[in-house]
């Protein structure tokens, strides 16, 4: 399928980014930390997305940077891409755990090129888009899709396997996700294209969260946009719809940082954080925080432990 077509607003919004990271005259520098919020030279200032794995992998990279000596701040649950990579740009931020796929299909108009999905593939064509000043570290086995998920029950009334099925059924279907996925094309615009699915509502809730999940739980939706290491797929006995088209390409996690910050001791903790990292792993972790409700640092101090990292 054809990926020719605007992203809309997500790709507007990551291009004035890369404008703005590629120079604003000559006597301004926007990966100048000296006038940003970003705290101190010395000291890294990591953000998150707004959601428990993004925070959970960010305090990860916090607790593993300060077990060699250096000074983090944190700047957590900033929102949607759009909002955290605003903040990479204006100095706020310096590091954030990324999503490979969703991270190259944000940046690239239309989506990901055509025939790119695998992690290999993903991580090679992104270094040709990441804005100037910002790069990407080792990516780890780690992966996170974003998925439509429906109740069994749903499965079952419409005999659904794969996002294609929905094509004879979606106009009576009502979809939820976060709000970004209006314009996002890893969203609606993206299962029109690729699919040709038009729903018969679309219902801005929070981003694969409790809203979503308690959503599709209640039949408030019918289908909901879950990211696959959610422990509320297995204890609810969600069904994760096959994507026999690739939309959602590989999403290996990886760091996210401003260049200026990168240097061996920094380098060595964040690939070696990513080598630990397994969807396994991180499933399991992640339900100690979503199902046990245990405190994120807590978790991601047992991590660290656990692998053998500090």
């Amino acid at each position: 399928m054809s990926r020719s077509h605007s992203a809309g607003a997500t790709f507007a919004a990551v291009t004035a980014l890369a404008l703005a990271l590629t120079g604003c005259g000559a006597d301004s520098d926007p990966l100048d930390d000296s006038g940003s919020d970003g705290g101190s030279s010395s000291s890294i200032a990591i953000g998150s997305a707004n959601f428990p794995e993004s925070e959970l992998l960010a305090e990860i990279y916090a607790q593993a940077l300060e077990a060699e000596g250096l000074e983090v701040e944190r700047s957590f649950n900033i929102g949607a891409r759009e909002l955290y990579l605003q903040a990479l740009q204006d100095g706020s931020i310096d590091l954030l755990p990324e999503y490979n796929g969703a991270l190259l299909s944000a940046l690239t108009e239309g989506g990901a090129p055509e025939g790119v999905s695998s992690p290999d593939d993903v991580y090679e064509a992104l270094q040709d888009v990441l804005p100037e000043g910002t790069e990407v570290l080792e990516q780890s086995d780690a992966e996170d899709k974003d998925t439509l998920t429906v109740t069994q029950e749903t499965a079952d009334e419409y005999g659904l396997e794969t996002i294609a099925d929905l094509v004879p059924v979606a106009d009576q279907l009502v979809i939820g996700a976060g709000p970004e996925w209006a314009e996002r094309y890893q969203g609606l615009p993206g299962l029109k294209e690729v699919y040709g699915l038009e729903f018969k509502e679309f219902r801005p809730l929070d981003a694969g969260g409790p809203l979503t999940i308690g959503a599709l739980l209640d039949g408030t939706i019918d289908v909901g946009n879950v990211f696959s290491t959610d422990s509320a797929i297995k204890v609810n006995d969600l069904v994760v719809l096959e994507d026999p088209e690739e939309l959602y390409l590989a999403e290996n996690i990886l760091p996210l940082i401003r260049s200026e910050k990168v240097d061996e001791t920094v380098t060595e903790a964040l690939n070696a954080v990513s080598a630990a990292l397994t969807t396994e792993n991180l499933t399991e972790y992640l339900a100690r925080i979503q199902v046990d409700k245990e405190d994120t640092a807590t978790v991601a101090e047992a991590f660290l432990s656990d692998t053998g990292l500090v």
